[in-house]
């Protein structure tokens, strides 16, 4: 690994975590109903009348059933709500390009894609949805499926911080805050540089440009029936068609995309996401774009640790989420830097370099391995799926990194508020492993763990392998599911076990190998997708509830410090072992042993 891979992680660090402070303590003011500087001047009256139109209250909190039942109603209105918006956007405004209604498979799987916060994207983008889809069906999802996340996250904080207690808040006004004064001014300010930086933002025609090397292709010549026509002797007959221009397609993209990031969200407005150079046109928009990947994921640790009154318990997630990134981004930077073994060995034989830049294959000429491989993994580390290059062509051990990271399921960083609440539930795990080794019950910030925790907790951690495993195993034996790879063997076994723990993790990206637009894996991933939100989500609000009532128990010399680096490598470990004691034998069937192969082993 060079120096300057090492710099630019560093850099990107180092950016990250000194924003994790002013923004964490900002959020912590929303969550409080504390002051915002202002803003809340400019937006109150914006937030009253939401709550007016809506009929919320807002000093009305709600128990854990209620906020559990308010969450998924919402989340299910989201899905008819997008479904039906693709299936008549033909008949729609801001439709310029005259796209048809998707299909009814295609529909369900973004409909719940979008809903669940996972963005997985099995249409291309600029050739399948209108305008008015874009922006009021998945843009709209991008802000309220992340701001349900965040509204999750606050549910479980307060359960924490609270006492005797069944009170979490009111989802209606949490959703409300964390979209009103937090993704939407992030999202503004982002979008607007975006658009400096030469991101489209119009409602106009798709453009026509004239190409620089005009060329031709011959083609059959079809009839009315689109039949092909043939001559007298049998022979095709061939049309001749002259390539000079063509069509850039152009959108209200800044705004997608500013969101996309900064909610994990990762739905991006043209097929090939971020690599595509009107999404992500310079390398300052690279790192912004990364940069607003882990954002709020990293300051909502901050945001916790205010919020239940020891800021050292925030630092500590943080350092946990810290050292397990850094511990897959070094050796998937190293490992795309390398290039393929294959060819480093025929070079050593020639005494030549075939590979100067490293593994260029997928990747955007202008971004490298280096920016490619640190988006790669902050990608899959969030649950944000959006991609500057194709993780398909990753070396077998480059893309193992982002691939386990998704299987870890996606709490180092992770979505926003998602990610943070599914560490937190590792945390409970990791204190009450504890326990059981000194024989003592398990306490965490004065709260007894006990069984009704562990049972909660045991759901939302085994869950997702779960749905990622049998998804796959399905797709494996299904006739449908083979055709979907598009590389025979080993490779193609990656490629379906990448789709399926991408969706059965929420995060929605791909190996991109795989031709997952078509009903067999719109149906089978849109059923991951929804369980592995909805069934982390009401466990979440059972151990919240469960913990608001307890009371608060005084530390004693027995009690387990949980700020220290020992926890932290406690719980390092804990998520560690999970992953690799559910995933190491799919991940030995597929990128293992395709390096191994390649060294000739």
């Amino acid at each position: 690994m060079t120096t300057t891979g090492l710099f630019q992680i560093a850099l990107y660090l180092a950016v990250l975590l000194l924003l994790v402070k002013p923004l964490g303590s900002f959020m912590a003011r929303v969550y409080r109903f504390q002051p915002l500087f202002g803003l809340d001047l400019a937006l109150g009256p914006i937030e009253h009348l939401t709550y007016k139109l809506c009929g919320v209250r807002k000093d009305d909190e709600q128990n854990w059933k209620t906020y559990a039942l308010s969450c998924l109603a919402f989340n299910l209105l989201g899905v008819l709500a997008v479904y039906v918006l693709q299936r008549v956007q033909t008949m729609l405004p801001l439709n310029p390009a005259a796209m048809s209604a998707v299909s009814p498979d295609s529909s369900f799987n973004t409909a719940t894609s979008f809903a669940t916060n996972t963005n997985w994207q099995g249409y291309v983008g600029e050739s399948t949805m209108s305008y008015l889809t874009q922006m009021l069906g998945l843009t709209v999802q991008n802000f309220v499926s992340a701001a349900t996340g965040m509204a999750v996250l606050a549910a479980l904080i307060r359960g924490i911080a609270r006492k005797t207690t069944d009170k979490l808040g009111s989802f209606w006004v949490d959703l409300t805050r964390s979209t009103l004064y937090i993704l939407l001014p992030l999202s503004a300010l982002l979008a607007i540089v975006l658009l400096w930086q030469g991101v489209p933002q119009t409602f106009s025609k798709y453009k026509t440009a004239n190409v620089l090397q005009p060329s031709s292709y011959t083609t059959p010549h079809l009839d009315k029936d689109n039949t092909p026509v043939k001559d007298a002797k049998g022979n095709p007959v061939m049309d001749t068609v002259n390539v000079a221009t063509q069509s850039i397609a152009v959108g209200p993209v800044a705004s997608q995309i500013a969101i996309k990031q900064l909610g994990t969200n990762g739905g991006g407005f043209f097929n090939v996401n971020s690599a595509h150079p009107l999404e992500n046109p310079t390398g300052l928009s690279n790192f912004l774009e990364v940069l607003a990947i882990l954002l709020i994921p990293a300051a909502l640790c901050y945001t916790f640790g205010l919020m239940v009154g020891d800021k050292r318990q925030g630092w500590t997630v943080l350092a946990a989420m810290v050292i397990i990134f850094l511990a897959l981004v070094i050796p998937c930077v190293h490992f795309e830097q390398s290039g393929n073994p294959t060819l480093n060995a025929l070079a050593d034989q020639h005494e030549t370099a075939l590979q100067p830049g490293g593994n260029m294959e997928g990747k955007e000429a202008r971004l490298g391995p280096i920016n490619s491989a640190i988006w790669a993994v902050a990608t899959t580390g969030a649950s944000n799926g959006s991609v500057n290059s194709m993780h398909d062509s990753f070396t077998p051990l480059g893309g193992l990194c982002p691939l386990w990271m998704i299987q870890l399921s996606e709490v180092v960083f992770g979505g926003v508020g998602s990610g943070l609440y599914g560490m937190l539930i590792y945390v409970i795990v990791a204190v009450f492993i504890a326990g059981l080794m000194v024989g003592r019950t398990p306490e965490y910030l004065g709260k007894k763990i006990e069984s009704y925790e562990m049972k909660m907790a045991a759901i939302i951690v085994l869950v997702p392998p779960a749905l990622c495993l049998i998804g796959t195993a399905i797709a494996c034996v299904s006739p449908a599911g083979l055709l979907g790879p598009s590389n025979p063997g080993i490779h193609g076994f990656s490629e379906m076990l990448y789709g399926m723990s991408s969706q059965g993790n929420n995060n929605g990206s791909a190996f991109a190998g795989l031709n997952a637009n078509t009903p067999f894996y719109n149906l089978l991933g849109g059923i991951l997708m929804l369980f592995s939100r909805y069934w982390i989500v009401v466990p979440t609000l059972a151990i919240a509830g469960s913990l608001a009532r307890k009371k608060l128990i005084p530390a004693s010399a027995g009690t387990l410090p949980t700020h220290t680096p020992l926890f932290v490598f406690l719980l390092v470990s804990t998520v560690i072992l999970v992953g690799a004691l559910t995933f190491l034998p799919a991940l030995a069937l597929g990128p293992i042993v395709e390096h191994l192969k390649l060294i000739g082993l």
